[in-house]
């Protein structure tokens, strides 16, 4: 991708753009769930007509990064914040799972109430949390204050993963 001259920025807006798809989604749903907008529409009218963009949009985001990880992957393996923001992944794939395998299940029992049940609230609540922390590693990744080939203190050194500069 880095011997063309457009392809690694258009598969980095793409990526960018599928994020604002998904997150605007996300972000519609998980207030809804905290009970702050659209209290008088259903959350399972919400999921049904919001889930086929968030799926689709997250698939491309997914895919687009991928590839944007498959063009430098060393340097993103060694950004701190790309390990985080992989770690925070994970959390909300977990916390999207949690909420469709389980709360999600019974939606017909409380998704026309204007208050959603404490669980989905708190799956609300982390969702958004943790997709705003992605969102901010995503941008800091592009940022080279940890890189390997700078003067790194031994923590941010182990955290990198870095080889040590130290001679034995």
């Amino acid at each position: 991708m880095h011997e063309s001259l457009y392809m690694y920025p258009l598969v980095e807006s793409v990526h960018v753009l599928t994020l604002c798809l998904f997150v605007g989604m996300a972000v519609l749903l998980d207030l809804r769930l905290l009970g702050l907008t659209l209290r008088r529409v259903s959350v399972q009218e919400l999921t049904d007509r919001l889930l086929p963009f968030m799926i689709a949009g997250f698939v491309i985001m997914f895919v687009t990064g991928v590839l944007l990880f498959y063009a430098i992957p060393v340097r993103s393996y060694l950004n701190i914040f790309f390990r985080l923001k992989v770690i925070a992944l994970v959390l909300a794939g977990a916390n999207a799972l949690y909420f469709h395998e389980g709360i999600h299940k019974r939606v017909h029992e409380w998704g026309a109430d204007a208050r959603t049940p404490a669980r989905a609230r708190l799956a609300g609540a982390a969702s958004l949390f943790l997709w705003a922390f992605i969102i901010v590693c995503g941008r800091m990744i592009a940022y080279n204050w940890f890189d390997c080939d700078m003067h790194l203190g031994p923590v941010m050194q182990t955290l990198t993963g870095c080889p040590s500069t130290e001679r034995r």
